[in-house]
């Protein structure tokens, strides 16, 4: 399946919009995570424990993304972007989404 956050791909005509298509998680951190990250902010720089569950939640949005595309038929997902929004202060949803197509070859 290719996926780009582009409008095209390169060597193909779109040959039919199919909708959109999307991923969503609602994620917070673990325990752990909740403790080593805020013991991170006190001391300040990067927060690898939360950066951890924000790389999770991407990566579980995107794929469920690309399984609503293949669930609706279609060869590649243009447009793809990322949203989140803040839930609480524990709790965060992401969203994985784009414009499910069909492609086809020049002169097919």
């Amino acid at each position: 399946m290719f996926v780009t956050t582009g409008n095209e791909i390169e060597g193909y005509h779109i040959g039919q919009y199919m909708g959109v298509v999307r991923g969503i998680v609602v994620r917070s951190p673990t325990i752990t995570q909740g403790l080593l990250g805020g013991l991170n902010q006190i001391v300040g720089g990067n927060i690898e424990a939360f950066t951890e569950v924000c790389e999770h939640a991407r990566e579980e949005a995107y794929e469920r993304m690309v399984y609503h595309a293949q669930q609706m038929g279609a060869d590649a997902i243009i447009g793809m972007r990322y949203d989140a929004t803040q839930f609480s202060e524990t709790a965060t949803e992401v969203l994985c989404y784009g414009t499910a197509v069909k492609l086809r070859k020049p002169g097919a």
